[in-house]
């Protein structure tokens, strides 16, 4: 083989792998695992405030958007998940019944992050607008019980 065709080779082969990894990625929902960490130490802050200061301090602080980081931000809903108590990407969400809201593929989005934050903690997907793109995204959340509420974290994929 010549070092020209070696070459087509060897790029070829690269882009070949470059496209197995990000259609890896879309079907199994791989996420980076820096941006997972994230989320769960977003929500562990949220935690730590709730603990020390209360609930509506932390309320307050989630809807002002002290938390966010980038595309990253906090949301607060009942533990039932029939009210949203505090959103950092969205406050005209504060105060809403969403229980019955689904998302574009028609998955009941609040009662299944509600019913894994009940067991205690877990990831959901789901699709949700990007509050930088304006795009609706695949999204994956971490929540976790926080008393008689559930808080989580999404990372958009």
């Amino acid at each position: 083989m010549s070092d020209k065709a070696t070459l087509l080779f060897v790029d070829d082969e690269e882009r070949v792998l470059r496209s197995l990894e990000v259609l890896f990625k879309q079907r199994f929902r791989v996420l980076s695992t820096t941006d997972g960490m994230e989320a769960v130490a977003m929500v562990k802050r949220v935690e730590a405030m709730f603990r020390k200061d209360g609930a509506d301090a932390t309320f307050k602080a989630v809807t002002a958007r002290t938390f966010n980081d980038r595309d990253l931000y906090p949301f607060v809903y009942k533990l039932d998940g029939t009210d949203c108590v505090a959103h950092g990407a969205n406050p005209a969400l504060v105060g809403k019944n969403l229980i019955d809201l689904k998302d574009q593929d028609g998955k009941f989005l609040i009662r299944e992050l509600s019913g894994v934050a009940t067991k205690g903690s877990g990831w959901v997907d789901y699709k949700w607008p990007n509050p930088l793109t304006k795009l609706i995204e695949a999204k994956s959340s971490y929540v976790e019980r926080m008393g008689d509420y559930f808080v989580g974290v999404g990372v958009y994929r």
